[in-house]
């Protein structure tokens, strides 16, 4: 009766493992590579044992293939940098956003490919450049969305403010940076650093937040950052 039991809850746990959506990091870097990818990855492990889904890892650009990206529900792209996806890479990254599937962008994601444009507007803007680290003032721009509703109507952080070309019409804003509180701001008085937007029949969250690994044990920016993958993993 014990071998039994063990075996239905050997089964169990298999059907339930099995049953758990699944995300793709890809994290390659060609050009600058942030400190903050290591602390990245570990976090959305964590999550991802917290809120049931299972993450997979990887800097290998030929991961990104049709048939590869069948088994996952969204791809979080964790700062990656420079021209890191061949041309079957990208078809097989449109056709999973056409078949429904979700995208997460951290940081870097806005800096790569930034010639590929069918990129930079599923990202939903391409990075430009940034000035030094410093401290600045965000605004909520979303009160009720699960990515930012913990958040007070004005906050300080220091971060890595990202200026952007190419922002897409009709992305939903989460968070903007005021740029009178820091130097070196190139968006004008309505500069977006986070947001979501459905594309071409799948889903993507952006945040430009998360230059620094130890943002990744702030609880704020993980409440942040899982109801972002939760939106992208969204059937």
């Amino acid at each position: 009766m014990k071998n039994i039991f063990t075996l239905l809850l050997c089964i169990s746990l298999s059907l339930l493992t099995s049953a758990q959506k699944k995300v793709l990091i890809f994290s390659k870097t060609a050009r600058y590579h942030h400190e903050s990818i290591d602390a990245g990855i570990k976090a959305i492990k964590k999550l991802g044992l917290l809120n049931h889904f299972s993450v997979d890892q990887t800097t290998d650009s030929c991961a990104l293939n049709e048939k590869n990206l069948k088994q996952y529900a969204a791809i979080i792209f964790l700062s990656p940098s420079g021209n890191i996806i061949d041309s079957a890479g990208k078809a097989a990254m449109q056709k999973f956003i056409h078949s429904g599937k979700g995208f997460v962008g951290i940081h870097a994601a806005s800096t790569i490919e930034k010639n590929w444009s069918w990129y930079g507007k599923l990202v939903g803007g391409v990075f430009t450049g940034h000035p030094e680290p410093q401290t600045a003032t965000l605004h909520l721009e979303d009160s009720n969305h699960p990515a930012t509703k913990f958040f007070p109507p004005s906050f300080s952080r220091r971060d890595e403010w990202y200026n952007f070309r190419d922002l897409q019409s009709g992305l939903h804003v989460l968070l903007s940076v005021d740029e009178k509180s820091y130097n070196g701001g190139e968006n004008g008085a309505h500069h977006p650093i986070a947001w979501y937007h459905d594309f071409e029949g799948g889903r993507s969250f952006y945040t430009a937040l998360g230059h620094f690994p130890e943002h990744y044990e702030d609880p704020l920016f993980l409440k942040h950052l899982l109801a972002g993958i939760q939106y992208a993993l969204q059937d």
